[in-house]
């Protein structure tokens, strides 16, 4: 008995450190997506989104708390994309949320994350007040945090005036799936299909960025 009890910990523990938490398809939906100016996290000055699409083929802007797990997991690959395809026109932006500042600034130093990223609220209690909670509600993620929530603009086809920036495009409401995602920054870029490698993973039961709710046993879509 103690040694069937031993293994089932083994395997529990080799589940949980190839697990994804919240892996999620992109996909297309309806969503009227304004322009923003945020402040920067790592500096003075703020950043329009509209500027910042500018000369480039694709933008990438994701949502994050900087405690959740998710985000963490995310966090890595987000910037080996940074920096093997900026050069031929991805952009990448992260909008911190619902923590301060100081810890967003942590969180991207020990992460070392090299993109801009900007924030929009400093506090949990700020989560259904923020323009990302009604963005993500309305593609339907139904997750309480929304950590990491992706959208995708493609500045060629970006409305060329007023707030409204798309109304049709892109989202991930969860995690981003390695493979998936590679290709279709390639794709968007106008780049070779490549024979991507990515790191495996398996189901099991992980932590979530909801700290009110037990670990859960999740799937990859």
């Amino acid at each position: 008995m103690k040694g069937i009890f031993a293994a089932a910990i083994v395997l529990f523990a080799f589940t949980f450190s190839f697990a994804q938490n919240e892996q999620a398809p992109i996909v297309e939906k309806e969503i009227v997506y304004k322009n923003w100016a945020l402040k920067n996290v790592k500096n003075d000055g703020e950043t329009n989104l509209r500027d910042f699409a500018k000369g480039k083929k694709l933008v990438m802007v994701v949502y994050f708390a900087p405690w959740c797990p998710n985000w963490r997991h995310d966090a890595p690959m987000l910037e080996r994309f940074y920096e093997k395809y900026k050069a031929a026109g991805l952009g990448i932006i992260g909008v911190g949320e619902y923590d301060t500042v100081a810890a967003m600034k942590t969180n991207l130093d020990s992460l070392k994350i090299t993109f801009p990223v900007v924030y929009e609220s400093e506090a949990r209690t700020d989560k259904q007040k923020t323009a990302h909670y009604k963005y993500r509600k309305s593609t339907g993620d139904t997750r309480n945090w929304g950590s990491p929530w992706y959208i995708f603009l493609e500045p060629s086809l970006l409305e060329e005036q007023g707030d409204v920036l798309v109304k049709k495009t892109s989202v991930i409401n969860g995690e981003l799936i390695e493979l998936e995602g590679e290709r279709f920054v390639r794709q968007k870029l106008g780049l070779p299909v490549e024979n991507v490698k990515t790191t495996a993973s398996k189901t099991g039961e992980v932590e979530t960025c909801d700290p009110d709710k037990k670990n859960v046993e999740l799937k990859k879509p």
